[in-house]
C-alpha cells in the first residue's frame, strides 16, 4: 500500500463509498493511522468513531450490542498506533513509513486477544465502552518522570 492508495481509502472511508470488501482489519488500522498523524487522539479517536458507525450503516449494517462498532477493540488499536506514532517518532506519512507500519506485529487480526479474554472483549460492556484488558499489563503501569528518556538516553529533567 502506498499513499495515494492511503489517501483514496480514507476519501472513500469518510464518503462512506469505500466498498464494504475492502473495509479490513488492515483498512481499519490504515485509517486509525491516518487519523492519530493528523488529529490529537481524542479527535482521533471521535472521528474513527464516528466514521466507523457512519459507515456500517451505509452498507447496510447497524451498531448494536451484538454487530457493528466496538468501542474497547477500537480504543485498543488507536492507542496501541498513538504509541507505535510516540516510539518511532513518525510525523507524516510516506510509503515507507506506509510499508514499516504494516509489519509491525500488533496489526495481527488477533493480537487484541493476548491482551483480553474473548468473554471480556465479546461483552456487551466492552462493545459499548472502553474495558481494560483482563489477559495482560496494558495500561495499568505507571510511568514516572524519571523513567522516560529523552531521544539521546538522557533522562529528562523533572
Amino acid at each position: 500500500m502506498n499513499l495515494k492508495k492511503v489517501s483514496l481509502l480514507i476519501e472513500q472511508f469518510e464518503q462512506a463509498s469505500l466498498p464494504k470488501e475492502e473495509w479490513t482489519h488492515t483498512a481499519h488500522c490504515i485509517v486509525a493511522l491516518w487519523y492519530c498523524i493528523k488529529f490529537p487522539l481524542p479527535q482521533a479517536a471521535e472521528k474513527i468513531r464516528n466514521g466507523i458507525k457512519a459507515y456500517n450503516v451505509s452498507i447496510g449494517g447497524a451498531n448494536t450490542d451484538t454487530s457493528g462498532y466496538h468501542e474497547t477493540i477500537t480504543l485498543f488499536y488507536m492507542t496501541t498506533i498513538a504509541c507505535y506514532l510516540a516510539t518511532t517518532g513518525v510525523t507524516e506519512l510516506t510509503d515507507e513509513q506506509i510499508d514499516l507500519f504494516l509489519q509491525q506485529p500488533f496489526l495481527e487480526r488477533d493480537h487484541v486477544f493476548r491482551m483480553y479474554s474473548v468473554e471480556q472483549l465479546m461483552s456487551k460492556a466492552a462493545r459499548h465502552s472502553w474495558t481494560p484488558p483482563d489477559n495482560a499489563h496494558f495500561f495499568h503501569q505507571p510511568i514516572s518522570p524519571k523513567s522516560v528518556s529523552s531521544r539521546h538516553g538522557r533522562p529528562l529533567a523533572s
